[in-house]
């Protein structure tokens, strides 16, 4: 597989179903100037919570792997089937075993995408699950935002060189039509280890243009960076990261409401694009 990408810059590229379709065609053109253009066979899932893993493994039709597949002691565990004529893989990040709770942040996010990559050879990577959505571009409870690039907003090394690698920011494959045949909203994933944030993270945030707050989809990007794997987010808005309420307080309030949004989306996500090449999404 040819390199992905990496972003230069955070120009303003948001493509929504209403948008400028000339700009929509620009950015698949440098996107396909550095991957091959090939059909889509073979889709992996990331995520992060089984609450999240569960309706969408039931949703997809999907059944258990032998765990031989990533072995220990690897904690994730992988889901697979045939969906829309799509061999479909999806691998949840599995539990802590010092706390018993959910695998998440960056450091599961990429050892597991790395793992799954190497396991399952996708030919597309989507990270999908739960986040904070910013009201400012348009966010509610239970919207679905697709990536246009994903972003770290708490990596901050103010040395040369080292301050872009902070960022460590990663074109998501533009997906124009997806977006105007699901009527799914459209902006910049922002990834961070806290579910709070400082203000210089919001700073970042804002300054990056971040639609969508989460903990794992800019660590994903890079494991599948190394692969040369396409790759994008799908995310259920679960808080508003600029409204006036506790974090938590909506997080676990909305989690099945934002779930259960991402089990119905998720498979018609997969059954548009399965059989279709990067520059049809």
């Amino acid at each position: 597989m040819t390199s992905p990408r990496k972003r230069d810059s955070l120009e303003a590229d948001v493509v929504v179903a209403s948008g400028d379709e000339g700009l929509a065609e620009q950015q698949q053109e440098k996107y396909l100037a550095t991957h091959a253009d090939r059909t889509i066979r073979t889709i992996l899932l990331l995520v992060a919570m089984e609450a999240e893993a569960m309706p969408m493994v039931q949703s997809l039709g999907l059944s258990a792997d032998d765990p031989a597949v990533i072995p220990p002691p690897a904690p994730c565990h992988s889901f697979s089937g045939e969906h829309a004529g799509a061999q479909v893989h999806l691998v949840c990040f599995g539990k802590c075993k010092a706390t018993g709770v959910d695998n998440v942040g960056t450091v599961p996010a990429a050892l597991t995408a790395y793992l799954a990559i190497q396991a399952f050879k996708p030919n597309i990577v989507i990270s999908t699950g739960t986040a904070g959505g910013f009201r400012s571009r348009g966010a509610s409870i239970a919207d679905i935002f697709v990536s246009t690039a994903m972003v770290n907003h708490d990596r901050r090394i103010p040395i040369p060189g080292f301050d872009k690698y902070g960022v460590g920011a990663f074109d998501a494959v533009p997906t124009p039509h997806l977006q105007q045949a699901l009527g799914l909203k459209a902006g910049v994933v922002t990834s961070g280890n806290s579910l709070d944030y400082t203000a210089e993270d919001m700073a970042r945030m804002v300054e990056h243009e971040a639609a969508v707050k989460e903990m794992e989809a800019a660590a994903v990007a890079w494991s599948a960076d190394l692969f040369g794997c396409p790759v994008f987010c799908l995310k259920s808005v679960t808080d508003i990261v600029d409204g006036d309420r506790p974090a938590q307080e909506e997080f676990l309030e909305n989690l099945h409401k934002a779930a259960e949004a991402l089990q119905h989306t998720v498979p018609r996500v997969v059954e548009f694009i399965a059989g279709r090449r990067l520059s049809e999404l």
